[in-house]
Formats: C-alpha cells, sequence, structure tokens
C-alpha cells in the first residue's frame, strides 16, 4: 500500500487498526478521562473531555501522511479502546506512542496492536527505524515494546506528561526493521 491510497487499515485476530473519526470522540474522551491513562502519556491532559477529543481529531485530519500515521483500535466486540500513533518527534525521528483504556489493559491488545502497526510500518510505509520511550514507572509499556522488537538503548531522559504536569524519567527504545 503506497501513503498515497489513504490511510491504511490493518486487522489483527481481535482488532481493527484504521483511521479515527470524528464520532470517535465520546469514546476517547471516556477512555482518557482516566487519570491513570492519561499519566502514562505525554502529550494527554487530565481532565481529559469531549473538547479534547475533537480538537485532537481534528488536528488528525490535517496531519501529513508522509510522516505521521494515527490509528484507532477498534475491538470487535468492545468497539474502540485506545489509540496507537507514529509521531516525528523534536530530532526527526518517527516516534510509536500509544494508549489502551483501563479496562483493556493486561490482555495482550497493546502488543497484538503495535506488532501489526510496526509489520506495516516496516512493509507499507518503508519506515527502518522507530523510537519509543515509557515512563520509568509504567514497565507494563516496556514489555509491550520488548515483544515487539524494540530494544533499550540505555537512555534515560526526563520526558513532561502533560497530566503529571512534570516530567518523568522515560526509558528510550529504537526499532530497527
Amino acid at each position: 500500500m503506497s501513503i498515497s491510497d489513504g490511510p491504511p487499515v490493518i486487522s489483527t485476530a481481535r482488532l481493527r487498526l484504521r483511521a479515527p473519526i470524528l464520532d470517535d470522540a465520546p469514546r476517547i474522551a471516556d477512555l482518557a478521562n482516566d487519570p491513570d491513562v492519561a499519566r502514562m502519556t505525554t502529550r494527554m491532559p487530565h481532565p481529559y473531555g469531549l473538547s479534547d477529543a475533537e480538537a485532537f481529531l481534528q488536528a488528525c485530519e490535517s496531519r501529513d501522511m508522509a510522516r505521521e500515521h494515527i490509528f484507532a483500535l477498534e475491538h470487535d466486540e468492545a468497539g474502540l479502546v485506545g489509540m496507537l500513533g507514529f509521531h516525528p518527534d523534536d530530532e526527526g525521528r518517527v516516534e510509536l506512542g500509544y494508549w489502551l483504556g483501563r479496562p483493556y489493559w493486561g490482555r495482550g491488545l497493546a502488543t497484538e496492536a503495535a506488532g501489526a502497526a510496526l509489520a506495516w510500518a516496516g512493509e507499507g510505509w518503508r519506515r527502518r527505524y522507530l523510537v519509543a520511550g515509557h515512563f520509568a514507572d509504567n514497565p507494563a509499556s516496556g514489555q509491550v515494546l520488548c515483544k515487539t522488537g524494540f530494544l533499550y538503548t540505555g537512555e534515560v531522559v526526563p520526558r513532561h506528561s502533560l497530566a503529571r504536569g512534570e516530567a518523568a524519567p522515560t526509558r528510550m527504545m529504537v526499532w530497527l526493521a
């Protein structure tokens, strides 16, 4: 699939990764308005309301798909359960980020989604090098990244979290196709 074909849709055993749409706003707001979800992200404020979700989705519509992709994670039975994105960072690298609503933690969904998205990124988007990071107090996210092929760089950097209102130590990782 080429970028000009439009946003990709990726299917797994339990999930469909698709472009987010404005109709997703209420569900995103509901799942994201959990302090334990928001505090594990850099860009998500808390509280997180419907207007935050709508602004996020409007920004998604204007992204440059040659540089950035954002996926709604849709479960076969539960509907939207989280989000995953490949975003350019301040150094020009592409960084993987994701979150799941709390009811869906511990079910292997993040690993399933990230694995499928990374396969697409390598094959369909032709990326050979990606970065990711997880807050040091979120080892579960580190396990997801390790299971999907990321390796620790040994670098721990402070990254600001909007929900925390401060920086938190972040363990940096790299993925090579």
